[in-house]
């Protein structure tokens, strides 16, 4: 087939549930692509000689040898090249955002045309990896140097991954009882079903690495500790779990949460069935204050659960908000209502405490700020009333706090994360090593696992160089 055939091939659309179906249930949204369809988008791959989707991946996945594999049929060797580098594929080809980072690098895209669905062929090969493989992966022989890893989210899963096919002894440390950090709290199972989440970690168990929930670095065991039980370095990947709020009127009220408790009540504890001790409130009313993936998580979420109208409110326009394009399609195709260029100022309650109205400030856009956005700017003297039950609040996280207070000598920013070498990610303290959302202060699941190849790099050359 010649390039010019190849341009011509329309690129794949992604199954789907109903909307009104899946609004009701925690289905996978998503559906896969079949092999017809995986294999006819995989030939809209030119097979750059000097591939910039490759330049694009923060974890340096080999996108066109994987895909020429693709193209062939050949795909458990698909996957063998998926995993050289990744250790956790089928869940980047569900939620990274393929779009911003290796598709945004696509041929197609300078011609006018669309680029490969790299996202959606990498989860193709993961399923039928899963499905279809034998599920052996085979452990390395170990160099008796135990390291220690706090976090289970993607950064402590990829860095872990990366040891231990260094013949490390790997020990991950979880402050939760299930493994998989946001992986397991923070994402749906319509957007991430936990037995995708729980293959990849099984992988990991099989190449050695050792998983220690309801233990928190910090309070559980210190870092000294770790030193003592002959740990030789640190590895701190504790994410960025601190919800942060806006400091108006009204957040104190009942059924005022941030979405990091809403989501993993829901998503951990179960809390959305009413025979549990802890119930989640089910809101009929339901405010998401933010625009980023896990504000569309957030309302998509209430919508399952019940509520009769769920709205973004976000404070720019919808073409400045963070999340996810498809994100962003799947949450008005189940009914979620955007209330944009509005941001709440005040929250009111009955006379039980529990909200009920929500006073929104109607907003324009300015110059843009820093982020290269335009500055929301309030409309002076325009606001609006809106009757809720319920607001959920994802504005933002900062840092777990608990390892840069309680580790002597570590050397912390301004805003609570802990500051590493840009090349290495190697704190202040030599022998602890530090990557995603607690350097980064919030970011993706993909940027996170780069951060950790890159440190389990820096870190084994460090001991093998005798430093650490």
């Amino acid at each position: 087939m010649t390039a010019k055939e190849r341009m011509q091939i329309e690129r794949v659309k992604m199954n789907e549930l109903d909307p009104e179906y899946r609004s009701h249930c925690i289905e996978e949204v998503n559906q896969g692509l079949t092999e017809e369809q995986a294999r006819q988008e995989a030939q809209r791959c030119l097979g750059c000689k000097n591939p910039q989707c490759v330049q694009g991946c923060p974890v340096n996945i080999s996108i066109p040898e994987f895909i020429a594999h693709i193209q062939e049929g050949q795909y458990l060797d698909a996957a063998a090249v998926l995993r050289r580098t990744s250790s956790l594929p089928a869940v980047c080809g569900r939620v990274c955002p393929q779009e911003r980072q290796c598709e945004s690098k696509c041929i197609h895209l300078k011609t006018g045309g669309k680029a490969v669905a790299i996202g959606y062929l990498e989860r193709f090969v993961a399923d039928y990896e899963r499905n279809n493989g034998d599920g052996k992966v085979q452990r390395p022989s170990s160099n008796g140097i135990k390291i220690a890893v706090v976090g289970s989210g993607p950064c402590g899963l990829s860095f872990a991954g990366d040891m231990a096919k260094r013949g490390y002894e790997v020990s991950v440390f979880e402050a939760l009882h299930e493994i998989g950090g946001v992986l397991k709290y923070g994402i749906p199972e319509f957007r991430l079903p936990n037995n995708i989440v729980d293959h990849e970690i099984g992988l990991l168990r099989q190449l050695g690495v050792t998983f220690n929930p309801d233990t928190i670095i910090g309070k559980t065991i210190t870092v000294d500790q770790l030193k003592e039980m002959g740990y030789r370095a640190v590895f701190v990947a504790s994410g960025a779990g601190l919800p942060n709020f806006m400091n108006i009127n009204g957040e104190n009220l009942i059924g005022v949460m941030s979405s990091n408790e809403y989501l993993t009540r829901v998503n951990l504890m179960g809390a959305a069935r009413d025979e549990m001790d802890t119930p989640v409130l089910k809101g009929k009313r339901v405010a998401v204050i933010g625009g980023g993936n896990t504000a569309m998580d957030s309302a998509r979420t209430a919508k399952r659960l019940g509520a009769e109208m769920v709205m973004i409110v976000y404070r720019r326009s919808e073409e400045e908000m963070p999340a996810r394009l498809e994100e962003v399609k799947h949450a008005k195709e189940e009914g979620i209502d955007f209330h944009t260029l509005h941001n709440p100022i005040e929250y009111r309650g009955d006379e039980k405490g529990r909200v009920n109205e929500m006073l929104l400030q109607v907003m324009e856009l300015g110059e843009p700020d820093a982020s290269g956005r335009r500055k929301p700017v309030p409309v002076e003297g325009k606001t609006e009333l809106v009757k809720v039950d319920m607001v959920i609040v994802s504005v933002g996280v900062s840092p777990n706090p608990i390892i840069p207070r309680t580790v002597e000598g570590l050397e912390t920013s301004k805003k609570g994360t802990i500051v590493v070498n840009d090349d290495t990610l190697q704190s202040s303290i030599p022998t602890l090593f530090a990557g995603g959302d607690i350097v980064r202060g919030g970011a993706t699941v993909i940027l996170a696992m780069g951060d950790g190849r890159c440190a389990a790099t820096a870190m084994h050359n460090a001991i093998t160089k005798g430093e650490i």
